[in-house]
């Protein structure tokens, strides 16, 4: 079954550009990493440095191994350290009714 995850992140405002930045050079590599189907960057329109990412992954584990690989690689690390607050995960699933 598929899975939604929603990356709820809120950057400093100092480093707004250099986040997007980072993301339009690794999302390459998460768009063809096994399970993912589809990742979108969006911004909040009341408070640009409120970023969240709308992830669709074949299943939770995919993203996990995917997070593994991105903590193993720094790559979550360097990404925290541009945010003013840890980042928030929500996984959804579709409830069918």
């Amino acid at each position: 079954m598929t899975v939604d995850v929603i990356l709820d992140l809120q950057v400093n405002p100092e480093n707004r550009e250099e986040l997007l930045s980072v993301f339009m050079s690794i999302l390459p590599d998460t768009r063809a990493f096994k399970g993912c189907q589809s990742v979108s960057v969006t911004s909040d329109e009341d408070d640009r440095h409120h970023i969240v990412l709308l992830e669709k992954w074949g299943q939770r584990s995919d993203y996990e191994s995917y997070m593994a690989w991105r903590t193993e690689r720094g790559d979550i690390d360097k990404l925290a350290n541009l945010l003013s607050s840890p980042p928030t995960t929500h996984y959804l699933t579709t409830v069918p009714i």
